[in-house]
């Protein structure tokens, strides 16, 4: 399963790179990224899309033919359309939410930010999230984009994830650890 995922990634990487060079080029970058939301959106909300998208069934004409008419459909035209066919043709349109992804991921990097994933145990309030985000920022000295996750299960706090960093604070974690403590010493 981790090659899979690992091929998709690849996939993905290497479209969405080339997505993001042909954007910057034609000076497009956001208008690139908000054809791609609205398409993974149409595909979100269509279970027969997601299926389309995800299933080896459909050969790559017809993926094409439905691109194409998805496109004329929504009025999508340029770059995302053109690059949604070469996709399509290349029977590569599993890989799109990943390419999605990973397009987002490129434009944060070349723009110095970061996205953050934060879980909590309920919603945080506009404050806490805009005193969440301005101290992100300064701890890792970029502009952090923050992606809220409610977990009910945390208890309380919060578990930030920034690349590879993580960090912990959920009441969930400290009990955790204090039971298996009291397990220790008793």
């Amino acid at each position: 399963m981790a090659d899979k995922s690992q091929h998709i990634s690849g996939v993905a990487e290497r479209y969405a790179s080339s997505l993001f060079e042909l954007a910057s080029a034609d000076k497009s970058v956001d208008a690139v990224a908000k054809d791609l939301n609205r398409f993974q959106a149409m595909i979100d909300s269509s279970p027969e899309l997601q299926r389309l998208v995800a299933s080896p069934v459909f050969s790559a004409d017809d993926q094409f033919n439905s691109v194409v008419a998805l496109n004329a459909k929504s009025g999508m035209t340029g770059l995302v359309a053109n690059f949604l066919k070469v996709v399509a043709r290349n029977r590569r349109l599993f890989a799109f939410p990943e390419i999605v992804r990973s397009y987002h991921e490129t434009v944060a990097r070349e723009r110095g930010e970061v996205t953050a994933d934060v879980r909590s145990a309920h919603a945080l309030s506009a404050a806490q999230e805009k005193e969440l985000a301005a101290a992100l920022s300064s701890s890792t000295g970029k502009t952090v984009s923050i992606r809220f996750t409610v977990d009910p299960s945390l208890l309380g706090g919060l578990i930030v994830k920034i690349g590879s960093r993580q960090v912990d604070t959920s009441l969930r974690t400290k009990l955790s650890t204090l039971k298996h403590t009291l397990k220790e010493v008793g």
